[in-house]
């Protein structure tokens, strides 16, 4: 469930000035 979030932002029209960015979208475990 915490992939579905930044990808339906990344494929709205308000991610069009999203440029160049690196999103770490791994669900969370990056930070356990």
């Amino acid at each position: 469930m915490g992939v579905a979030a930044p990808v339906v932002f990344l494929l709205s029209d308000k991610a069009s000035y999203v440029t160049g960015q690196i999103l770490a979208v791994d669900g969370g475990l990056s930070t356990v």
